[in-house]
């Protein structure tokens, strides 16, 4: 049994198919939460959405995804903070307690606002009783990495800001899990697998990111290591896989769902 005792989930970017069939899917192959994706729901609706989540019993782990928030540029700025209330009202209507939110990608951007930028949307979330997942990317601006998010959680100093643990951004960067080392167990927000079969090149990050991931164990990332590292923190809050790839995408979401919870489980469990 694995000693990461925390729900399983599965983000439906992995799977094909309507909304109702990614769900139906999902829940099939045993997860008991997913990462739901704004556009699930523009596909769908949210009266839809939450008749499924009623019959299937599956919770959301969050709702996604505000890119490039932090630091927006003036011309920009009023745009994205719409678009925050939007998603907040959405993640809210589904019954969601956590948004997830990216640091800034953007080739123009203002640093100097990326820690008022996020108060302000922890203020906007505390609000409405939800909390912010932050997650550093390889190819952020300011932070890409996980020392340098959490840092930046830190600046911000709002209890309802946490840290999203990605392994693919990790391993990506050439990072190790040492990178958890300073960050509070009790502040990561959730825990995001996958693998790869290369090592992604400089210039290639992105496009391996968003197309060729591989299920965990079907790659070449040391996996266990950040699943030894959270185990040893005593992590048990939600784990599972966010896994971009047009090939299984195209498949049948039954077989690609039931496939991804085995690869889970059996990583899990090494």
């Amino acid at each position: 049994m694995s000693s990461l005792p925390g729900p399983r989930f599965l983000n439906t970017v992995l799977l094909g198919g309507s909304t109702t069939e990614k769900l139906d899917a999902a829940a099939a192959a045993g997860f008991a939460q997913v990462e739901l994706w704004r556009e699930d729901v523009a596909s769908s609706s949210v009266a839809e959405v939450h008749a499924i989540l009623a019959r299937t019993g599956l919770q959301l782990t969050d709702v996604q995804v505000l890119l490039d928030f932090d630091g927006a540029s003036a011309a920009t700025r009023e745009g994205k903070r719409a678009e925050a209330m939007s998603l907040l009202a959405l993640a809210k209507d589904l019954g969601a307690g956590t948004v997830l939110v990216p640091a800034c990608t953007a080739t123009v951007y203002v640093p100097d606002r990326v820690t008022d930028d996020l108060r302000w949307l922890c203020a906007r979330a505390a609000e409405r009783g939800l909390r912010i997942a932050y997650e550093g990317m390889a190819w952020s601006r300011l932070h890409s990495t996980l020392p340098s998010a959490w840092q930046q959680i830190e600046q911000v100093g709002a209890p309802n800001l946490d840290i999203v643990i990605d392994a693919f951004h990790l391993f990506a960067a050439g990072r190790t899990a040492d990178d958890l080392r300073d960050v509070p167990v009790e502040r990561i927000a959730l825990v995001q697998l996958s693998d790869v079969l290369t090592q992604p090149l400089p210039g290639q990050v992105t496009t391996q990111a968003r197309h060729h991931r591989c299920l965990p164990g079907d790659g070449l990332w040391p996996l266990e290591t950040l699943i030894d590292a959270l185990a040893a923190m005593g992590y048990s809050g939600p784990i599972g896989l966010e896994v971009f790839n047009d090939a299984l995408k195209a498949r049948d979401p039954r077989d690609v769902a039931r496939e991804a919870m085995a690869a889970l489980e059996a990583v899990l469990a090494d």
